[in-house]
């Protein structure tokens, strides 16, 4: 499948391996049973008060996926089966998923949310097109089949562009896939009517407020561009994400929008409570968004985005705990929240990998 792209640059890329810290999947493992992985911990303790959920264990699956390339994966490939796993017991009957289980294995949502259902089928589309073995790629292709027939009527923002993304993933296994091309042109519609709807007086955003996962959207117009080379899918990806940077991008530190308030039209950025997603988002969409243009510029911006979680940010203080292997559960005001949690460790830990394969292309 062939790809346009912009001004290419030949200049090396602004760092280098030996800048990473060394892989350490000790507290992934730690917070991993035979069920799922936990979603939170008191300090590097597995929580088991607050059980599992859908979001935390697709996270983990993406991480498996990609951390299966590299030569250290032992541990980490042995978990994948189990967050796979975890995702087929979680889908419904009509191809929903839950979100949430209690460590006592009980569930007690009808479904889970649609946001949750996007992230588990971005996922499994990255599964079924870079899976493992042939088996899990198979059972992949089966849960993800299941729950495809929803996605046509998602109306979350973050729901449908995380689908966008599967789905597109899903279509490089099977190219070329008239159908599902098809619905990538739907829902990148849907983004784009969005955008439309709410760009005004300098406001080039999907939604009147910057809440969490703020480059979910750019990257998902992204991967419908590599698929259906709709100039306007990319035109506006790069568009939002200009915006996104020139909110979040503080003397050259990224600064995601905090959780105490976000940023709403008109008003003034959180500064707090800053959390890993967001940069996590932000690697991933470099990462795509220097795939496509090859501009070394992208590659910049992607390692200053990862370095957030290694003390370049507001506050000075690294998030990431080289002994644990875990990564703090947000930047707040007075400091770190020192309970490791699954989701701040899985954003750390799928950034780095994105940062480590960026230097091997």
């Amino acid at each position: 499948m062939e790809t346009k792209t912009m001004i290419r640059s030949s200049k090396p890329a602004p760092f280098s391996a030996a800048q990473l810290p060394a892989l350490n999947f000790k507290h992934i493992n730690n917070l991993t049973d035979l069920t799922g992985i936990i979603q939170h911990a008191v300090f590097d303790m597995p929580n088991r008060k607050e059980g599992y959920c859908i979001d935390d264990n697709a996270r983990a699956l993406l991480l498996a996926v990609w951390a299966s390339k590299n030569k250290k994966k032992e541990v980490i490939t042995s978990l994948l089966p189990i967050y796979l796993s975890f995702i087929h017991y979680m889908q419904t009957s009509d191809g929903h998923f839950l979100n949430f289980m209690s460590y006592s294995k009980v569930t007690h949502e009808e479904r889970g949310s649609e946001d949750s259902f996007g992230r588990t089928l971005m996922a499994l589309g990255f599964l079924v097109n870079e899976g493992v073995t042939p088996l899990l790629t198979k059972t992949g292709i089966d849960i993800f089949n299941k729950a495809y027939p929803h996605v046509g009527k998602l109306i979350s923002l973050r729901a449908i562009a995380s689908s966008i993304i599967g789905i597109c993933q899903y279509i490089k296994y099977n190219f070329p896939d008239d159908v599902k091309r098809e619905m990538v042109i739907h829902l990148s519609d849907k983004l784009t009517r969005m955008y439309k709807d709410n760009q005004e007086d300098g406001w080039d955003w999907f939604e009147p407020i910057l809440t969490y996962d703020n480059a979910i959207p750019p990257l998902a117009l992204l991967n419908a561009y590599e698929v259906t080379q709709h100039e306007e899918y990319l035109t506006i990806a790069l568009e939002s994400m200009s915006f996104l940077e020139s909110k979040v991008f503080n003397h050259g530190i990224v600064r995601p929008i905090g959780n105490e308030g976000w940023l709403k039209k008109g008003g003034v950025a959180a500064q707090f409570d800053q959390q890993g997603i967001d940069v996590m988002a932000m690697v991933l969409f470099y990462q795509q968004a220097f795939r496509i243009t090859r501009e070394q510029e992208y590659l910049t911006r992607m390692y200053k985005s990862y370095q957030w979680f290694l003390g370049a940010n507001d506050l000075g203080v690294s998030l990431y705990d080289p002994f644990t292997g875990g990564c703090a559960d947000g930047l707040h005001p007075s400091g770190i929240n020192q309970n490791q949690g699954a989701e701040s460790t899985l954003a750390y830990w799928i950034s780095h990998i994105v940062v480590a394969s960026a230097l091997a292309e």
